[in-house]
């Protein structure tokens, strides 16, 4: 702290009086409180720590220290110069900034927040929350460390990285950070009163409940006969279900995983399979009851004949879901699960929690399986735009993501040859479908070298050809799979192995994967900075050299062998170079997206980093990286449960994600063999509604399984799935000015582009449970179609505002809900009264042309502002200061728009262009033309040019 700051005489009194007694300590960038007597929790110490005036760090020990353990999310110390005063009061320390106060209790260690009105913004529970119950992990001594926070009724919360649940609003749920493919976690929490909380653990964490879920035989089962002690298992062949192969009385209906499986019946064909558990469930206690399902294959739920679950998964990879059925006390309830595994591999459980107990009513709780302190970050302000920059205050600006990412990228499992991948960029530029980047998923390399890192040079004898092809004559980049995973005893494996640098445990019990045979094989220790150096060195030599230009990194949950037992990959990865794979569990793709981040800025700092992970924890905007939502089902049903899972991951602080369009896996109906008649019909729907989804996700990214996924191999041309694919491709590009511009604001100002309704509409009330439409940067407002055959769906115009219809500008006010027709070509787009949307040139891919010639669309009814935020979209330069911003503002009073002065520079940097302004108004309707004859055209050399739209 600076020595000039003043304090108050009481709080200089304060320090005095209480430094000499040891109960408080005033240390440089806050203050330090030890408890006379140990809570009931076992807290002794807590520390309040300055980082910004809004964001202040708590951390707090049941020791006589407080570990000093680095963080690896955060980047900042806590040694900022923030003016801040401190003072005792009624048994309180109290710590004061410009913008919040945060106090101690001095009996109990409770912390609290409050506004500088005196106004409660978020409390630890009464007596502080706090709660260490020691434990000893790998001979390490460590706590299982939970916190609980007072959370008012009308209160909603986000965040918490990605959950494919179907889930918006957390308040009330119970959600399960654990790194699983199609789970990113992400321990930040935000609250609809506009703060966060950064949860610094990397430990298996609950938010909310607690308590382990139960086998349903913890509920009163009867059987169909009416027996006690469980329900009717019945199972049978698929073709035949009249026919029983056995049937008996089961209390759990558990094959979560690999394990699971030996207690199959012996000899029954479970590919060939159907099971049901039947009979009735009854609650003592009754109230709300909750169901959580890990489930592949095909699934149904009936409870009461009320259908609560009907999904499908891959057999491989399970997913959850959540449901709730109320349960009074004593009653008995109906209850049906009908399985059809589909494969020898196969997995589905149905547990379930009790209602959640009283003692968590009006709370907000985290939870941590192993920890060596208690360490959260408080996020204050006036909106959330406000708390998610403050995250990245705390864990990294998100980088600029190159401007061709933002564009179309093209993949599929996969493209077997260097044939392969020229063609099919060669038919999108035949067929003028715009296209950035060709993904080449896993399997490049030969079959039993995984983790070579290198082109099997029969399938690609001329990988670098190919490359330097795709960029010189194609203009299209190549990203490429990167599996941090070795095959035992090939030269790569002996170089980790020699130095330590492995995870053990699958060599030592000779796990297999599903290659060919079938090899051992293991993942490289992340934690480790020697391994990721290594790991670095590797893609470099055998791919970055040859002109690769992004990173897939799949697989880095790490899914050392998938559908183990958690206590078995927690086996798996252990240890870490830094502790127990316990403690550590959630950090690793943290930890190898920095290593190959930091490899290539080192090797090549002109050239922008990207990564795409399967995985994610929080900090790793500030690696270049984005995420997608892993190896999901080609269905409608997984179509809708991707928008609220993205949004509450764009919440969590991190900027870029994006699904496979169209799904991953795929049902049999649709591959064996190719679809036909009403399975054909329903699988160019579901791409087509898919793409036009996907065309509004941060990331614009087509993969999956056979059947093949470019436009033109899921639809013929001129269908009308083929021409919605192609005219929102399209439009992707026409609005590039405007997507950069977020992606630019996204690393200066905090921004975020897919954005919960919540974000800007707060105090409507309407959307805090709304997940199935969000805003698109300032202006647009999506509406995603997700059932099968509707041509129209029912949405929310948020209030306080106008809205028009992109497409043909008619306008409708906000507060209300509306069904909007939906034909299968198009989805209902808004743009909000007061926006102005840049659109650019029709383009092939990004950098075709610089928009030298941009349709500035007005859309009256609000003052408006947008800033167009342009750089070199290729290098780090931006981080230096060379950039440019145009500023627009409208006045709809005045009915003027001002282009203001430019602002910056960067080389190459147009210095002229024409701007082609469109006003759209409530009394007369402007569809959206790129060509319209009525536009004002203006010149524009960088200086303000002020322009009037009165007619």
């Amino acid at each position: 702290m600076k020595k000039k700051r003043l304090f108050s005489v009481v709080a200089f009194t304060f320090c005095m009086q209480f430094a000499y007694a040891g109960k408080i300590e005033r240390l440089k960038d806050g203050v330090l409180v030890k408890l006379e007597k140990t809570t009931a929790g076992g807290v002794k110490q807590v520390k309040l720590q300055v980082i910004t005036d809004n964001i202040i760090r708590v951390t707090a020990s049941p020791a006589d220290s407080i570990s000093t353990t680095p963080s690896l999310m955060a980047v900042v110390s806590g040694t900022r110069e923030v003016k801040w005063t401190s003072e005792e009061k009624n048994n309180q320390v109290t710590l004061k900034t410009s913008k919040l106060v945060a106090s101690i209790d001095l009996t109990t260690g409770e912390v609290v927040f409050k506004d500088l009105n005196g106004r409660v913004i978020l409390q630890e529970k009464k007596g502080g929350g706090k709660t260490f119950s020691p434990i000893v992990v790998d001979g390490k001594p460590l706590y299982k460390l939970q916190q609980v926070f007072e959370s008012p009724a009308d209160e909603a919360f986000y965040g918490l990285g990605q959950h494919q649940t179907g889930l918006m609003n957390y308040k009330d749920q119970d959600v399960n950070l654990t790194q699983y493919n199609s789970v990113a976690v992400i321990p930040f929490l935000v609250s609809s009163k506009n703060y966060g909380i950064l949860w610094d653990n990397y430990a298996i964490t609950r938010f909310g409940d607690d308590r382990a879920y139960e086998q349903l035989g913890s509920l009163q089962l009867t059987d169909k006969t009416g027996k006690t002690g469980g329900l009717t298992a019945t199972y049978a062949l698929q073709q035949k279900p009249d026919s029983i192969f056995l049937q008996r009385q089961e209390s759990a209906v558990d094959f979560t995983f690999l394990p699971d499986l030996k207690r199959m019946p012996a000899g029954f064909p479970m590919g060939k399979g159907v099971i049901t558990w039947e009979g009735n469930i009854a609650s003592q206690t009754g109230g709300m009851e909750k169901f959580y399902m890990m489930t592949s294959g095909y699934v149904k739920v009936w409870i009461d004949g009320q259908v609560k679950l009907d999904k499908w998964r891959e057999g491989w990879n399970p997913g959850p879901s959540v449901f709730n059925h109320l349960l009074p006390p004593g009653k008995q309830h109906q209850i049906k699960v009908e399985w059809i595994p589909e494969s020898d591999q196969a997995f589905v459980s149905l547990k379930h929690l009790s209602p959640t107990p009283a003692i968590l009513k009006d709370k907000a709780a985290l939870t941590s399986e192993a920890g060596e302190k208690i360490d959260y970050y408080f996020v204050y302000g006036q909106q959330m735009d406000d708390v998610i920059n403050g995250y990245r205050t705390v864990t990294g600006k998100a980088s600029i993501v190159p401007k061709w990412a933002l564009g179309y990228w093209q993949s599929r499992e996969r493209y077997k040859t260097q044939r392969d991948v020229i063609s099919t960029v060669q038919e999108f530029r035949k067929r003028q479908i715009p296209l950035d980047n060709i993904v080449m998923d896993w399997s490049y390399w030969e079959e039993d070298a995984w983790g070579s890192q290198d082109f099997d040079p029969a399938r690609f004898p001329d990988a670098k050809g190919m490359i330097d092809s795709l960029h010189n004559i194609y203009n299209t980049h190549f990203m490429i799979s990167a599996w941090p995973k070795f095959y035992k005893d090939i030269p790569n494996y002996k170089l980790f192995n020699d130095k330590g640098w492995l995870y053990k445990q699958s060599i030592n019990d000779g796990v297999k994967d599903w290659i060919g045979k079938g090899y051992v094989s293991t993942f490289y220790d992340a934690f480790n900075p020697g391994a990721r150096e290594l790991f670095w060195e590797l893609l470099s030599k055998h791919l970055f050299s040859k002109g690769v230009d992004a990173w897939w990194l799949d697989a880095t949950e790490p899914d050392v062998l998938s559908n183990a037992s958690i206590d078995y990959r927690k086996q798996l990865m252990n240890p870490t170079a830094i502790g127990p794979s316990t403690q550590y569990f959630n950090g690793y793709a943290l930890m190898n997206a920095k290593g190959i981040y930091e490899g290539q800025r080192q090797e090549k700092p002109d050239q922008r980093v990207f990564i795409l992970t399967r995985s994610a924890y929080a900090g790793m905007q500030r690696y270049g990286a984005a995420t997608w939502s892993g190896d999901i089902a080609s269905r409608f049903d997984e179509l809708a449960r991707q928008i609220p899972a993205g949004l509450n991951f764009g919440m969590s602080g991190m900027p870029y994600w994006t699904t496979d369009i169209g799904g991953f896996f795929v049902e049999n109906k649709y591959d064996q063999p190719d679809p036909k008649g009403e399975d054909l019909t329903e699988w160019r729907e579901l791409n087509a509604r898919w793409f036009q989804y996907g065309a509004f996700c941060p990331l614009f990214r087509a993969h999956g399984q056979y059947p093949y996924r470019e436009p033109f191999n899921i639809a013929p041309e001129n269908s009308i799935e083929y021409n919605s694919m192609v005219y929102y491709n399209k439009l992707r590009y026409r609005l590039m000015p405007y997507i950069y511009s977020l992606a630019g604001q996204t690393h200066h100002k905090g921004y975020t582009m897919m954005r919960g309704l919540m974000m800007d509409f707060g105090s409507d009330t309407a959307v805090r449970q709304i997940g199935d439409q969000f805003m698109f940067g300032p202006a647009l407002l999506v509406n995603p179609v997700y059932a099968y055959k509707a041509r129209s769906r029912k949405l929310y115009l948020p209030a306080n505002t106008g809205w028009y219809n992109l497409y043909d500008g008619t306008y409708t006010e906000g507060g209300q809900y509306v069904t909007a027709d939906a034909p299968l070509d198009r989805i209902p787009l808004y743009a909000k009264a007061g926006s102005i949307i840049p659109f650019g040139p029709a383009l092939q891919y990004t950098a075709q042309r610089p928009a030298d010639t941009i349709t500035l669309y007005v859309y009256a009814g609000n003052n408006g502002k947008f800033t167009l935020y342009e750089d070199e979209g290729v290098n780090y330069n931006y981080e230096k200061g060379q950039y440019s911003n145009i500023p627009f503002t409208y006045d709809d009073v005045n009915k003027t728009l001002t282009i203001g002065k430019r602002e910056g520079k960067f080389p190459g940097m147009l210095q002229q262009r024409t701007f082609r302004i469109v006003k759209a108004g409530k009394e007369k309707p402007v569809r959206m033309d790129f060509d319209n004859a009525q536009a004002v055209v203006i010149r524009y050399d960088g200086t303000e040019k002020k322009v009037s739209l009165k007619n």
